[in-house]
Parts: structure tokens; sequence; C-alpha cells
């Protein structure tokens, strides 16, 4: 028995003889500073069972400790202890941040750190933690569509489902048209007529519709932008998936949640069975690494794929860390220029965006949704803020449901952590033709601008129309060019007219754009953003496009 024990235990880079079985746990919990998990066999108080690796002093375990280098790809461990005399080497610690425990016995297991993105993905794919490079089925908590990426999902979800089908939850489906809606354009209007229809025959809950495009105010069902709308009708909450047909869904990420944009094919999947393939967050485990083998001359840690595989594709997290007092004439979209121009509109893609620090904790919600919502334009495949008492306080009167934020671990492991004092960011504008070409705004002061239009899902919404009053009062001019207004939901227009700006004497911002000669703040919707037909704003400079 104690010669199976020595060789079955000394499979391993460290071993720790001798030692009682509290002492052994408590010593990788100090090694690994996380939580073990201990499935199956274990030692009392542990989870342990009695079995044939036990001895009278005690248990003879080999505990290996594996550090990765993720930039190489390779293996490497760091010696930390002196080896012990079964000669199978220390034990050794990752100096990157993220800690394996590998061992011969398979029932031990290590719960990883993880970050916010991380666990959201565990708990809908039903998982205690992710492992490198897997692939997860979420259970999705909110598909969103509107009238540009609905008509196609729905066909979709027809011609795979069947024409009979129904949808996999009925109050789970939010439908919003919003890009092309005050047109006479017959194909933008039958979108909306497709989306209805299937609406009514569906029993979906939350369709948003618009019946009388002369006049939005006569129809309360409506709202505008999606992304916004989203927010004020209480569908983002902390924890949650929120899947989305279009690409600025990541604003959701502003309310804790994993939010992201997905197209039409995977939108239809979802509509029939609530489930999604997402790729895994960040995170290796012992499941893809065999025993190491113990040899006279050393180590040698056998891989159970080759390195090229074990690395796959996979969403790490970027932190961007913002601190500081933040000058009141900036606005959360200086602080994502800032961000983009350093890491390029490539430099987060396929990664995960986590915001925080003190300058993040005294923004409202709508400035962490312009956080979230450019995420895209970095690349990244979502962005997302810690839910604090400024989420929940937004979330009192807007839904009922139960949600649980999650938070990132204080060991989780960032691909990356980026440091902004925003004391000494300045105004900022994205230059042609990229987000990233960025540019202070003094140094712009000689171009010469033909229109002005305040909108879309990051830049209309209320915080970003009472910026917009406060430098017109402060200038006390009237505008030079044509300035357009587009609110993005029927709230934030009414806020136009009804919310006093601060310092003005009771004014409203309708007031103030009245008085500087800005045009009248039109229907809300997305506008200019997407393009459309020819009787929209995008297309004012082609009257005769069709």
């Amino acid at each position: 028995m104690e010669g199976e024990e020595d060789k079955r235990w000394s499979t391993g880079l460290g071993c720790l003889r001798g030692q009682r079985a509290t002492t052994v746990v408590d010593r990788w919990l100090s090694s690994l500073e996380a939580e073990i998990l201990i499935f199956g066999d274990g030692v009392a108080g542990y989870g342990f069972q009695p079995c044939d690796f036990w001895s009278k002093e005690g248990i003879w375990l080999c505990a290996v400790l594996f550090a990765f280098d993720y930039e190489a790809s390779s293996p490497k461990a760091r010696v930390e202890q002196s080896p012990c005399s079964c000669g199978a080497g220390p034990i050794s610690r990752s100096s990157l941040g993220q800690r394996f425990l590998i061992s011969s016995h398979s029932s031990i297991q290590v719960k990883h750190a993880m970050t916010m993105t991380e666990k959201i993905l565990a708990r809908v794919s039903e998982k205690s933690h992710l492992e490198p490079g897997e692939n997860v089925w979420v259970n999705v908590d909110v598909l969103m569509t509107h009238d540009v990426g609905g008509p196609g999902t729905i066909g979709i979800f027809k011609k795979e489902f069947g024409q009979n089908a129904r949808v996999w939850d009925h109050e789970k489906i939010v439908i919003i048209p919003d890009h092309y809606i005050f047109t006479s354009d017959e194909r933008a209007n039958r979108n909306v007529d497709i989306l209805r229809d299937f609406c009514l025959e569906q029993n979906i809950k939350y369709f948003y519709d618009i019946k009388g495009l002369s006049n939005f105010k006569a129809n309360p069902d409506y709202k505008g932008v999606c992304h916004i709308a989203l927010a004020q009708e209480g569908h983002c909450r902390p924890g949650e998936v929120l899947l989305g047909t279009d690409s600025h869904t990541c604003n959701a990420g502003a309310f804790g949640q994993f939010a992201t944009g997905i197209g039409n094919t995977d939108a239809g999947f979802v509509m029939g069975t609530g489930k999604l393939l997402l790729k895994a967050a960040i995170v290796l485990g012992p499941s893809h690494f065999k025993a190491v083998e113990c040899s006279d001359d050393g180590f040698k840690p056998s891989i159970g794929k080759e390195p090229a595989d074990l690395f796959g594709i996979v969403p790490p997290t970027l932190r961007f860390v913002l601190d500081g007092e933040m000058p009141n004439y900036l606005l959360a979209k200086d602080l994502i220029l800032q961000i983009i121009g350093e890491i390029t509109v490539a430099g987060a893609t396929y990664k995960s965006m986590e915001f925080v620090g003190s300058t993040i904790q005294g923004l409202n919600m709508e400035e962490r949704m312009t956080l979230c919502n450019m995420a895209v334009e970095a690349g990244g495949k979502n962005g997302v803020v810690p839910a604090d008492e400024v989420t929940f306080k937004y979330l009192e009167d807007k839904t009922s449901e139960n949600y649980e934020p999650v938070y990132s671990d204080d060991n989780a492991r960032f691909i990356g952590e980026y440091r902004i004092d925003v004391s000494k960011v300045e105004p900022l504008v994205a230059k042609p033709h990229s987000p990233d070409n960025r540019a202070l705004a003094r140094e712009c002061k000689d171009v010469k601008i033909d229109r002005v239009y305040i909108g879309s899902c990051t830049g209309g919404k209320t915080e970003d129309f009472l910026a917009a009053a406060k430098v017109f009062l402060a200038s006390g001019k009237k505008v030079k060019v044509p300035t357009f207004l587009v609110p993005a939901t029927q709230k934030v227009w009414m806020d136009i007219y009804s919310l006093p700006v601060p310092g003005s004497g009771g004014k409203t911002c309708s007031q103030i754009f009245e008085e500087a000669g800005c045009d009248t703040p039109t229907s809300p919707s997305c506008g200019a953003c997407l393009g459309g037909p020819r009787d929209t704003y995008a297309r004012m400079n082609e009257p005769q496009a069709s």
C-alpha cells in the first residue's frame, strides 16, 4: 500500500508529505489565494472521504501549482520553496495572477478567480467556472431586435423552426422599432408591419409599436432608440445576459450585465431556444493538463493539448481604471474617445472592457451608458460597469424583476490594465474617418463646420442635451449653421421640454435651443445614424437618391 501511495502521489511538481489533511488544504489555500472546491473524494471538513491513499500519519499528496506564460504560450514554473525529499520538485506559484492546482487525483479542482464578464457567463451556462477556450451554451435573459434586424431574424426563425413554431419565451423578447420610422418609404414601413404581425402572432409582451407616423406623441407605446429604451423600460438588469441584433447592444453593460450584439442567424436561434453558443471568458483550469511526470533530473509537464489549440481565441478582460475629479466641461464621450485613442479601434477586439474607479462611481447611468455603448468602436465584445447604488436607484421604479449583481474577484486576471487621471483629460473629438483619430477640440478650432447634429444612442440622451444647452446658454450666441436635435426616446423629448437647465433661471433645454436658433427637436429615433430612405436626415445631400 505504501509503495502504491508513493507511486501514485509522486507524479507532481510539488509534494507534501506527512501533513495532516487540514494543513495540506490550508497550505493550498495560502499558495493559491483562491477557493478550492473538492468534488468526490476528500478529507473530513473539506469533503474528503477515506480512501486507499490514506496512511496513519496523515496523507501523502502531490499538489501541482502550474504557472502559465500567456504571452509565450508555454508552461513555466517558478521556485518558491525547496524541493521535498521525494524529488518531485518545489511548489510553484504563478506571478501572473492566475493560479492553478493540478493533481493526479481528478476529484480536486480549483475555483478560479473571475472577472464580472466571466462570472456572468459562468452563471448563465450553469458552470461553477469556465475553462480556457471553451465554448459555452448560455441561457439568454433578454433578446432584443428592431425594424432593421427583426424581419431577417423572424424569417430565419420561421425557416429553421417552422412556420407555426412558437418562440421560447414571449416575455423575454423585446422588439423596438427605431431605425427607419418617420419615413414614407414603403419598404421601411413594411418592416414595421412584419414586426407587428409577428408580435401579435406570438403574443410578444414587449413590443413598442408605432402606428401614426405624423405624430409620435400619439403613440404612447413607441419609445425610440432601442438601447436607451431598453434601459428606461427596465430591461437592463445586473448580472444578466442581454443580446440584440445591433452592434451597440453593449450599451446595456452600464448596468453590470453582459450585453453584446449578434447577427440575425444567431438571434433566430435564440428566438427558438433561448440559448446561444458563446466563447468563454478567460480562465485556465486543470482539465487541460495531464499529471506532471517526476524524474531524477527535474520535472516534465505533459500538456493534454498542443499550445496552439490550448490557447484558442477567448475574450479576456481589459480593465480601465478612471480616477480623479472630472472637470465640468467633460462628458463620458471624452473619456471613451481618450480610451479608444489610446488602444485604437482594434485594441479591444473580442475582449471585455471593464470600467472602474472613483470617476466611474461618480457618473450617472446615462454617462455610464455612453462608455459601454462605444466599447464596440474599440472592437470590444462588451463593455461593463460594476453595479452600485447609482444603478440600483435608477432601477427602483423601472423593474420588479429580481436580479443578482456580480463583481470581479480581487485577484481576477485582466489581460491589461489602463489607468487614466481624468482631471488631465481635455475635450476631445474624433476626426474623420475613425473613432481612434483622436484630437483635442482646441486643435480643431479652425475647422469649418457645415452642420451640427445632436442625437444617437451615444449622444441623444437627456444628459447630452442638458450639456449642449449649458454651452449655448454660456455663449449667449446664435448658431451659424443648421443644428439638428434628435432625442433618443420619447422620455428624452419630454425632458427637453420640461427639465430646467441648471443655472438658467428655470429655462428648459427647448427654450435655450430656440433662443440659439437651433432646429426644433424632432421625432425620437436613430435619425441619421444608419443612413436610410431619401426623406431622412442621412440623405439630405441626396434628395434624388432612391
